[in-house]
């Protein structure tokens, strides 16, 4: 199979630049493309040349590829900073400059200095940082040389909405993707205590114009993609509780603010409705979303036909325990999920195991809720304490009394841990072992995703070809993202990934859209933008 590498050289230059999505699984077929690296690849100087793309979920760097002077990008999440910072070792060891980005990075840049031997590392907002050291390290020269001390890690910080770039989607080879991507929204106002992104990505909603937005999508649509994810952090910035607590406060410069922000969503949402009615659309939204029926209203018009909804947990102690209590449990949760089933928008209900509060009974109560609520997919995963969040920062103080070293390493530097000697938990439980959490987990997953319950669940379709590909994408996701599932014997590895790149290689066959080159760009001058009146805001709060 072919990798999915692209190379036009800049005039007079003689470097390459490679930007590389580091993994240790390739299955030959992508889901959604990796948006960073095609980001990235538009804020690449002109001087040098087009970039190199590399996306390891499909196949993995050849290292003679990688020149002596080369300038060599690799982004890491917590997940996956293992890999890459095993590419970032191989790169400078050929001659090439190393610069590391991504959520990790922004967290730990020492570490990407020490341990994935980078030239440079980007905190932040790449989008206009890695034009900066792209130039810096074409102006040094050899990477033997280095950079200054000074320069060595660049501040991307938080640009603003109207400086998101749009990917260079002309880059792609679009036979290895799924689903394209497009970012809306930056940040995300809550704070829940296993999440990152409130930290390193504010609180504060970054939005982008929504006419970009719209340019980006006919492009994308025009070169054969009709699955489209929404990466947002969260598609839903302002809830009807925000606005009656401003307005309880009589805090006119915050009704102001976020009647903007609400205000282009529904625009957005407006322009996503006159697209070609055979686009597909899914975002990530906080449950609270569900109590809002005009905006779901509006996401259905806009062909979102689905959306990730952090569940988490299905009781009352174990919202508590994530900072996550403003979300519903029981028969209340179950009927909030339906109506996002109701309004048109179908759930992928993520839950977490593992927490304090968890008991036995906990896991086959999850499923139950998962299945009487009638979230369409859904992911169980077990805890895990993710740098830059709330848990984190408790976890390694707790550590820092009594620390547990494995092969080497600190338990709180788990990333660095080998795969093979990586346990599957990293903070006790009360009550139960980390290998009866993990077996619990997994037969929620096999319930959930067995035949007969993704054969019913595949009845919101419209028709046979999407219901065959709804189970299709189904088996495919479960074996994806079922971490658990996948045995730590190589021989057991080995089919497991060669069944799951067969199953994604037959689900892209079901996503393929025919390219729509004469769809039109949206003539933005002759737009009137729309007045909209603020939503009621009686009895707005939980039921």
């Amino acid at each position: 199979m072919p990798r999915t590498t692209y190379f036009v050289r800049g005039k007079g230059s003689d470097l390459s630049v490679h930007l590389i999505n580091p993994s240790d699984n390739s299955f030959g077929t992508a889901v959604i493309t990796p948006r960073w690296l095609f980001v990235l690849a538009a804020a690449t100087p002109e001087v040098a040349g087009d970039p190199i793309l590399v996306d390891e979920s499909i196949e993995q760097v050849n290292p003679e590829t990688i020149k002596p002077g080369d300038i060599v990008g690799v982004s890491v999440h917590t997940g996956n900073a293992l890999r890459g910072y095993a590419v970032g070792r191989m790169a400078r060891a050929r001659g090439a400059w190393v610069v590391y980005g991504g959520i990790h990075a922004t967290l730990f840049p020492e570490e990407c200095l020490e341990i994935g031997e980078a030239h440079a590392v980007v905190k932040g907002d790449g989008d206009i940082a890695w034009g900066n050291v792209v130039r810096d390290c074409i102006a040094a020269g050899s990477p033997s040389m280095g950079l200054a001390e000074s320069t060595r890690i660049y501040e991307g910080g938080r640009i603003q909405g109207n400086e998101f770039l749009a990917g260079r989607w002309d880059l792609m080879n679009r036979d290895h993707y799924m689903w394209a991507s497009v970012q809306t929204i930056r940040g995300c106002p809550k704070h829940c205590s296993f999440c990152s992104v409130w930290r390193t990505d504010g609180q504060q909603p970054r939005q982008r114009k929504f006419q970009s937005v719209i340019d980006e999508i006919v492009n994308l649509r025009r070169i054969g993609f009709r699955f489209i994810a929404l990466a947002d952090d969260n598609f839903y910035p302002v809830t009807l509780t925000d606005l009656r607590l401003a307005r309880e406060q009589n805090n006119e410069a915050r009704i102001a603010e976020l009647t903007a922000i609400r205000n282009e969503r529904f625009e957005l949402m407006d322009e996503l409705s006159k697209l070609p009615k055979d686009m597909v659309f899914f975002t990530q939204i906080t449950m609270e979303a569900g109590e809002d029926t005009e905006y779901l209203d509006a996401m259905k018009r806009a062909n979102i036909k689905g959306a990730l909804v952090g569940v988490e947990a299905v009781t009352p102690e174990g919202l508590k325990a994530v900072f996550k209590d403003w979300n519903y449990s029981g028969d209340a949760l179950a009927k909030q999920l339906q109506t996002f089933k109701q309004h048109g928008v179908h759930v992928l209900g993520s839950f977490i195991f593992g927490l304090p509060t968890d008991k036995p009974a906990t896991f086959d109560a999850t499923v139950a809720m998962a299945l009487k609520a009638g979230v369409t997919f859904a992911q169980f995963v077990m805890m895990t304490p993710f740098p830059g969040t709330v848990d984190f920062g408790r976890w390694e103080k707790e550590q820092a009394k009594n620390p547990t070293v494995i092969d080497g390493v600190p338990i709180t530097r788990y990333w660095l841990i080998p795969t093979e000697s990586r346990p599957k938990m990293f903070t006790p439980h009360p009550t139960m072992s980390s290998g009866e959490i993990s077996e619990r987990t997994q037969k929620v997953w096999d319930k959930f995703y067995d035949w007969p319950a993704i054969w019913e669940r595949s009845a919101c379709t419209p028709n046979l070809k999407a219901r065959v590909a709804f189970m299709f994408l189904s088996k495919l996701y479960r074996q994806m993202y079922a971490g658990t599932g996948i045995s730590t014997d190589s021989a057991r590895k080995k089919k497991s990934k060669a069944w799951a790149r067969w199953t994604a290689a037959q689900c892209h066959k079901l996503f393929v859209a025919k390219p729509m080159p004469e769809l039109g760009f949206p003539d933005w001058t002759r737009r009137v933008p729309t007045q909209r009146s603020a939503p009621a805001l009686i009895s707005i709060g939980k039921m």
